[in-house]
């Protein structure tokens, strides 16, 4: 854990000002960080076209302009779009932030890289709630609802040589993610891997996910993974 907030620590120092996220919006966090650090590792420079989904605070949007992207980032929340305008402007990043439920309102685009932190969370409720602070965090009764849909729809705004960079829990299994982003002819692996302890929305579930079986009896830490396809 301690080596997660060094990296945590250094990349928000590296990114300048710190972020504002107004209320209800996700606040950037451990997988935020993680799927920077992928980030980090592609070559962008001047021309890359980039396509943050579910952007949330707009944190990595904003790096990836850093690095000289054009950068697109959606998000379904009003909130998050009003955030993430702000961020830009604040870190002097000329980004467009448009309302979309995933990538419905960019269908006609193609990109180099894809960038996506979805909801992934296991939740009691089988859907994923429309509205509210949970909805950037759960995904359904085994938290895949919307990282399917992700899956589905890469090919689409995918240019060839593409990338999409997509982050989730290991709960959630990530060689269901892999098999899907496979059948739609993209070659995946899994590019980072850290374990974290349990967040305070998972401790809340702890007695529910054991009944599952997605956590051990003594389990106390989740893996968060970071998937990696390219549409070749």
């Amino acid at each position: 854990m301690h080596r997660m907030n060094q990296m945590a620590d250094e990349l928000v120092e590296s990114s300048g000002p710190l972020l504002v996220t107004l209320p209800g919006v996700y606040a950037p966090q451990c997988d935020t960080w993680l799927l920077m650090a992928a980030l980090d590792r592609e070559n962008i420079g001047p021309g890359t076209a980039v396509l943050d989904i579910g952007t949330g605070s707009g944190a990595l949007a904003v790096r990836a302009a850093q690095l000289g992207g054009e950068v697109t980032a959606v998000d379904i929340a009003r909130r998050a779009v009003a955030t993430a305008r702000l961020n830009a402007i604040l870190h002097r990043r000329r980004i467009t932030v448009r309302r979309s439920d995933l990538t419905s309102a960019v269908r006609a685009h193609s990109y180099d890289l894809v960038l996506c932190n979805p909801p992934y969370v296991p939740a009691p409720a089988a859907g994923v709630p429309g509205h509210g602070a949970s909805r950037a965090w759960d995904g359904g009764a085994d938290g895949r609802s919307v990282v399917d849909r992700v899956c589905a729809g890469a090919p689409a705004v995918l240019r060839r040589g593409g990338v999409l960079l997509m982050v989730h829990s290991g709960l959630c299994d990530p060689g269901a993610t892999l098999k899907r982003l496979g059948l739609v002819g993209l070659e995946a692996t899994v590019s980072h891997r850290v374990r974290i302890p349990l967040g305070p929305v998972l401790l809340s579930r702890t007695r529910w996910l054991r009944e599952r079986h997605l956590l051990e009896n003594e389990e106390t830490t989740e893996e968060l993974v970071v998937i990696r396809a390219e549409r070749t």
